[in-house]
């Protein structure tokens, strides 16, 4: 996969709005974070509940148990921390535009504190770990980059990292048990869970 990162910007860019800096198409200083979680707002109120959470993981092919697992789990966990100084909702919604105050420790580092994309890290995910294909990742491989990632007694941060990249895994997989850096880059920047659910919607329509 061709890869380039925007050279430093020069006087115009500064003075230009518009123009972000942007790595293979995917902008590296803008919150990509809320766009990775906005799939799961179905009603774009920049809001997600529990029920469009289980929604949304049914839509990308998880079953039902994941699914309600989920809906409970992602919003009880997240809802307070992107609500901060408000009382707690029994909803448990989860506030979008605040979405990197709910980023958990142990991670790979790909977002940033501001939920901005670090090409750096994205790039050290396969430089450190993809011994046995640099574009792609085995299922031993993904897990010595979660253990390398660990930080000391950080158990929550610990256990999130592993249950995102085991769904990650088990969902993206390829015949040969291969998460390919197409597939993780696609996580970051947004658009891998619009592409899953089209093509399993096709795939339903198909079969009619």
């Amino acid at each position: 996969m061709a890869s380039s990162i925007s050279s430093s910007p020069s006087n115009d860019d500064t003075k230009t709005p518009s123009k972000t800096k942007q790595y293979d198409g995917i902008p590296t200083d803008e919150n990509v974070l809320a766009k990775h979680v906005a799939f799961f707002d179905k009603n774009h109120d920049g809001i997600v509940y529990p029920w469009e959470t289980f929604r949304g993981f049914r839509e990308i092919g998880a079953g039902l148990f994941l699914s309600i697992a989920g809906g409970f789990v992602i919003n009880i966990g997240l809802s307070q921390k992107t609500r901060p100084g408000k009382f707690p909702s029994l909803l448990f919604p989860i506030e979008i535009k605040n979405i990197q105050k709910a980023k958990h420790g142990s991670d790979s580092g790909v977002y940033d504190s501001e939920g901005r994309f670090v090409p750096d890290k994205f790039e050290q995910i396969f430089s450190k770990h993809a011994h046995t294909n640099p574009e792609a990742l085995t299922g031993d491989e993904l897990k010595e980059m979660i253990k390398s990632n660990r930080e000391t007694k950080d158990y929550s941060g610990w256990f999130a990292a592993y249950v995102e990249w085991k769904v990650l895994y088990d969902l993206c997989k390829d015949k040969n048990g291969l998460l390919h850096k197409d597939t993780i880059r696609a996580v970051y920047d947004g658009s891998l869970f619009e592409q899953m659910a089209k093509e399993r919607a096709t795939a339903k329509a198909k079969k009619k």
